[in-house]
């Protein structure tokens, strides 16, 4: 089934306009619906207005790895030294200014002179290697220590206020574009905890956060760089897509994340690639998912071509691999799992004959607002595993309580589960995915090989195009012999997009969001 939506939208500001969509929205629309508490009545024509899927868990910038968070905060509150451009892959600077590699295992970093944080402290190499510490090194569990450094070594020195060395214990090729994900913060930020509201050196700082309601930000008057455009943010939160796709159709909103074809955006409607790529993650470590016949069964029993077709809409593709084409590492000769019902069930019954209890029963845990349709989605891998002959229920939860099914330590005596999740690719490299996901001791994992272990090590040293086939060689090996996922398709994305204001979404979008780039339109 083709898109809607098609073709994809990324030429001209604000993006192309989507044909028309009838849907929920539309409906909720003529039927003059408003939405309670949206902060309309507390925005003026200098703030944007952003309505999300879901609340930030958390505003701490060592957690802005995770998208609720980072779409908010990454660039708008804090900033880091250096950030990936999504066009182009380049690495560009921000908070430093130049980097060379000193020695095989040591950076050194120019940073930026005159640069204050939102309270008058100053920006210093003392503040860029505390806020590097803090993330890497502190007993606070950021999310950012786990998805971007793994168990690497890592110290940081000022050598005077404006250089800064970074020293890692092993080589490290990608430094600097691992940094792009440590947002900097004043030194006197709380190092035995984490913080709710960051104090940070972006274009924008926190006014308000009514929790449960709304989060405002105001533009900061002594940014370093440019000014944006809007003299505030105002963020909402909707779990419904529908409504989302209304609030901008009735001009409550200006800007509406994380929509479905049918949640009627109408001619608002802006498809983009956001880098995210769906999986469910299968806990081996328990059986019967400890047996690989039972993992080969659940990807044979999946028909992404039919789940991207009818529940995606056609936005997406099937995949095969945790990483899309274009980042580092990416193998195309993985392909995605054929849809073969009778050879899924023919290995539940060979693991079944072998004494595997494959009639424990398997807990899908979901979350609400991942991706569109996310509850759909579970549906359909539902029935089909049930259809392949194993006992799968489904389980949907919040942001928070799913966040502790996603990362390490995982709730104890859960029982064999699949975990809906979402990859987001936006860093460009294949070591911001392995060795969290597939990595026997990885943030996000449960179980892994010491084969692939070694593997993905071997391709985390390496650079240019040995790295390159080190990481592809890494994903064939987890395909054929580990098998530790359900990969379901590469995702498009879709904002709904006021005709008042101005921007354009790139791949990152989903991830960041960056409000200097939004200005009114015209």
């Amino acid at each position: 089934m083709k898109s809607p939506l098609r073709p994809p939208a990324l030429a001209g500001p604000p993006g192309r306009r989507a044909g028309a969509l009838l849907g929920a929205g539309t409906m909720l629309l003529a039927a003059g619906c408003t939405v309670a508490n949206s902060g309309a009545t507390a925005a003026g024509a200098d703030t944007v207005r952003i309505v999300l899927p879901e609340e930030p868990p958390t505003l701490e910038p060592c957690d802005a790895s995770l998208t609720a968070t980072g779409r908010v905060t990454r660039s708008n509150i804090t900033e880091p030294l250096t950030e990936r451009v999504p066009a182009t892959g380049e690495l560009a600077p921000k908070l430093a200014t130049a980097w060379d590699r000193r020695d095989a295992t040591t950076w050194r970093f120019t940073l930026r002179d005159g640069v204050e944080f939102h309270d008058g402290t100053p920006f210093t190499a003392e503040a860029a290697a505390f806020s590097i510490d803090r993330t890497v090194n502190s007993g606070i569990d950021c999310n950012v220590a786990g998805y971007v450094f793994g168990d690497s070594e890592i110290s940081a020195t000022a050598v005077d206020g404006t250089t800064l060395d970074v020293t890692t214990a092993e080589p490290d090729p990608i430094l600097p574009l691992r940094l792009s994900f440590v947002e900097i913060v004043p030194t006197h930020t709380d190092t035995s905890g984490k913080v709710r509201e960051p104090v940070g050196t972006g274009p924008y700082r926190i006014d308000t956060w009514n929790q449960g309601i709304n989060l405002r930000l105001d533009r900061f008057d002594d940014y370093w760089g440019e000014q944006p455009a809007y003299a505030a943010a105002l963020y909402s939160w909707r779990a419904e897509g529908s409504i989302r796709a209304a609030m901008v159709t009735s001009g409550e909103a200006d800007v509406a994340v994380g929509l479905a074809p049918a949640d009627g955006a109408g001619e608002h409607a802006v498809e983009f690639p956001n880098n995210e790529t769906s999986y469910l993650r299968m806990d081996a470590a328990k059986p019967p998912l400890d047996d690989i016949r039972v993992r080969q069964a659940i990807n044979y029993a999946i028909d992404r071509e039919g789940l991207v077709a009818s529940v995606f809409a056609g936005l997406g593709e099937p995949a095969g691999q945790i990483v899309p084409d274009g980042v580092t590492g990416y193998n195309p000769d993985i392909a995605a799992w054929p849809h073969d019902m009778d050879r899924a069930r023919e290995l539940i019954d060979e693991a079944r004959a072998d004494g595997v209890p494959v009639d424990t029963t398997i807990t899908l845990i979901g979350r609400n607002g991942i991706y569109p349709k996310a509850a759909e989605t579970l549906e359909v891998v539902q029935n089909a595993l049930l259809d392949a002959g194993l006992r799968v229920e489904i389980r949907m939860l919040d942001v928070n309580a799913w966040m502790e099914y996603l990362l390490r330590p995982f709730p104890a005596d859960t029982g064999p589960t699949l975990l809906q999740a979402q990859h987001g690719n936006q860093a460009g490299d294949a070591a911001f995915s392995l060795g969290q996901i597939y990595g026997s001791e990885g943030a996000q994992s449960s179980w892994g090989t010491p084969e692939l272990d070694r593997l993905i090590q071997e391709a985390e040293l390496s650079s240019d195009a040995e790295r390159q086939a080190a990481f592809a060689e890494a994903l064939a090996h987890q395909d054929r012999e580990v098998v530790r996922d359900a990969v379901l398709a590469h995702m498009t994305g879709i904002i709904s997009l006021s005709p008042h204001v101005a921007y354009e979404p790139d791949s990152a979008t989903n991830d960041e969001m960056h409000l200097a780039a939004m200005r009114p339109a015209g």
